[in-house]
């Protein structure tokens, strides 16, 4: 018997492999969408559905809400990661509790609550919305960046040092780009969070799928209640896959 008649059949592709499994999400994501759709189509609407569940409204609420979380990811990259970085340094061990404490204070007040307390200071509107979506997704970025910076092997910070580095160019170029992995899981994180609270977003007036959900809960409109949950799931959902893929592609060589 030779060796080739041993060959039960073709190695399995990974990277062929790990192509198809990314495209689950996405394929399971236009499935909900198509099957929404299509239940939507097949109901008589009366005048009140009629009026949440059109082209233009569905696509400004849709709007509304991924405007909210892109401004207040953004805003949480700009003070988590900061934070994360000076947490981390033995050096600031004393002020490390406080800057965690800040961080766990978002998301041991319910948002709800946090919403309405901003309410009193800033009024309704788009910028309250912001304060409670920045303060419950903090921490996992503010965590991950500590993490990812403290697991770094010491022997490489002092091959860097060695080599005549700076301190600030220890942190850009080796420190940073071995943590991305973990601040970006943090991010994905918190970009998922942030697309379910900023359903409540509605409460004071920001506007967004919550307010979808609320006016059919309030209005008893079940289609129109699902509609909107159905569609923030899936960006919910869909914003998760576009982490794994960002990890994936900015992971560096080697890892």
């Amino acid at each position: 018997m030779t060796a080739e008649t041993l060959t039960v059949g073709k190695p399995r592709n990974p990277v062929r492999a790990s192509g198809l499994r990314h495209l689950i999400t996405p394929a399971a994501i236009l499935i909900a969408l198509t099957a929404l759709y299509a239940w939507v189509g097949t109901l008589e609407l009366d005048s009140i559905e009629q009026r949440s569940l059109n082209a233009a409204v569905i696509l400004a609420k849709t709007v509304e809400h991924l405007r909210m979380t892109v401004i207040a990811t953004a805003l949480v990259v700009i003070i988590a990661i900061p934070l994360g970085i000076v947490a981390s340094r033995a050096k600031n061990r004393l002020v490390t509790p406080l800057i965690l404490t800040a961080g766990n204070l978002g998301q041991a007040v319910p948002c709800i609550g946090l919403l309405v307390l901003a309410t009193f200071v800033l009024g309704v509107g788009f910028q309250t919305a912001l304060v409670g979506l920045v303060a419950y997704a903090v921490l996992p970025v503010l965590r991950n960046t500590m993490v990812g910076l403290q697991q770094i092997d010491p022997a490489l910070i002092e091959a860097a040092r060695g080599m005549g580095m700076t301190k600030g160019q220890i942190l850009r170029r080796v420190e940073l780009k071995l943590a991305v992995p973990t601040i970006l899981a943090g991010l994905r994180t918190a970009l998922v969070l942030t697309v379910g609270v900023a359903t409540l977003g509605a409460f004071v007036a920001a506007g967004g799928l919550g307010e979808l959900i609320i006016n059919g809960l309030k209005l008893n409109r079940l289609p129109v209640t699902i509609v909107g949950g159905v569609l923030t799931a899936c960006i919910a959902f869909f914003i998760d896959w576009l982490g794994g893929l960002a990890e994936n592609l900015l992971k560096p060589r080697g890892m």
